[in-house]
């Protein structure tokens, strides 16, 4: 479980969060959505660590993140990972060495175990037949199912994802909703997805926390969200219905 308490966040004189507070619970789908400037990247580089809040705290399982000592930073960086919107995947290394880096960098395994624990999650996510292919051999949506193998192969007890959909088809998108969902349930862990698509609110928005203009407005799930009287948020739900809609007449 993550909860923050009170996350506040300024870049000189402009405030992008303006006291955020939430939970997300383990073996759930959480999804922070918004608009664009919203702050959902901003909140979800607090969450990792990559910023640190002005204000307030970010608790992992009681382990406050913005106040703890060296070892124990270290110790929950290594329960993170980290679906990335681009993929980030190195160019010149193969989808099997991709999956590895992560366990040549943080552990001390034998090359037998890192060998094994990579097989099994490509496996996984069903590319255990494309493990010497380079990354410019294979699909947007192989990429990012490479991208969610790295993230897992650590035993990650925090998964994050970073707009996972960015990029892809509809039916690819929905492919790897399934896939963070199926992931999620099946290994126990806490799942924090930033997104503005719809479907993906729809699909696996086991708790939805809306964001606008560095505020929290909102907070429910995929069964409430089309009956939340909050003019932001109903504004948001549209536009982006209207859109998709759009998209499937093209």
């Amino acid at each position: 479980m993550i909860e923050i308490n009170n996350i506040v966040k300024s870049f000189g004189d402009r405030t992008i969060l303006k006291g955020i507070s939430g939970v997300f619970e383990q073996g759930k789908t959480n999804l922070i959505i918004g608009g664009s400037g919203t702050g959902k990247s901003v909140l979800l580089k607090c969450i990792v660590g990559l910023l640190k809040p002005d204000e307030g705290s970010v608790l992992f399982n009681d382990r406050d993140l913005t106040k703890s000592d060296a070892d124990t930073i270290r110790e929950i960086r290594q329960e993170i990972g980290m679906l990335f919107q681009g993929g980030a995947l190195f160019d010149s290394q193969t989808v099997e060495e991709n999956v590895m880096f992560p366990l040549n960098m943080m552990t001390k395994m034998a090359r037998s175990e890192k060998q094994d624990r990579v097989n099994t999650v490509l496996k996984r996510v069903g590319l255990d037949q494309a493990a010497h292919l380079m990354p410019s051999e294979i699909s947007g949506g192989m990429q990012k199912r490479v991208g969610i193998a790295r993230a897992i192969v650590l035993n990650s007890r925090y998964l994050f994802c970073d707009e996972p959909n960015s990029g892809l088809d509809p039916l690819t998108a929905i492919t790897i909703d399934k896939l963070i969902k199926e992931i999620t349930v099946e290994y126990d862990i806490t799942t924090i997805v930033v997104t503005h698509d719809m479907n993906s609110v729809i699909e696996i928005g086991d708790y939805i926390m809306f964001l606008y203009k560095g505020e929290k407005k909102w907070e429910g799930n995929n069964e409430t969200i089309f009956d939340a009287e909050v003019q932001e948020l109903r504004d948001f739900v549209f536009a982006n219905k209207l859109l998709r809609d759009m998209k499937d007449h093209s």
